[in-house]
């Protein structure tokens, strides 16, 4: 009987070793990200949008220690539209995104991923020629992404993180369709997280 007790002692210690080796499934980051519009315009009318450094915050949830989701958050955005280098007027977007990630394990140091999702923009308070000119409402796209955390200890970790985000929208002029804006801009960040 005490043999037996002994055993189940000694596999109790070894379940909680395993749990305790084990990473928390929870991750939130904080990140400035610097915004780099892409700017391709089909209006004929010179048209673009200004880049821009953001506050950018994520929540990831690791379903095994390779594959996570990430939702990644901000506040919204007021951007400046130029044409041909002068300002027409300004619009806001709320751009979250979620995405799928693989993050690869068994590296010493750092830990690399990469992911793919989709993005959906909020495009609100658009103010371009005194309302003469108006933008679509929102924006369905895709998103890829390559990032690194570096463990700092069992908790913290610096984070560099790069982006791309497709987000376009069409132009309106007096109501008629003038073309496309395609924003697709190049996000580049750095922070840190915490994972629990």
């Amino acid at each position: 009987m005490k043999k037996q007790w002994i055993v189940i002692a000694a596999l109790a210690a070894c379940g909680m070793g395993a749990v305790q080796a084990q990473e928390t499934p929870w991750m939130v980051r904080a990140r400035a990200v610097h915004l780099d519009m892409s700017n391709h315009d089909s209006t004929g009318l010179g048209l673009s949008v200004n880049n821009k450094t953001i506050p950018e915050v994520d929540v990831s949830y690791f379903f095994s220690p390779n594959v996570a989701a990430e939702l990644i958050l901000t506040v919204p955005q007021k951007q400046t539209v130029s044409s041909n280098g002068t300002s027409i007027g300004t619009f806001k977007h709320l751009p979250p995104t979620l995405l799928m990630q693989y993050h690869f394990t068994g590296l010493t140091g750092y830990k690399p991923y990469v992911g793919a999702g989709i993005n959906y923009t909020d495009i609100s308070k658009v103010n371009l020629l005194g309302g003469a000119a108006t933008l679509d409402k929102d924006s369905w796209g895709g998103a890829l992404q390559a990032g690194v955390d570096i463990p700092l200890d069992k908790n913290w970790s610096l984070n560099f993180d790069v982006k791309k985000v497709y987000i376009k929208t069409r132009v309106y002029a007096a109501g008629v369709n003038a073309g496309t804006l395609k924003l697709d801009p190049v996000l580049v960040g750095a922070g840190i997280g915490y994972r629990f």
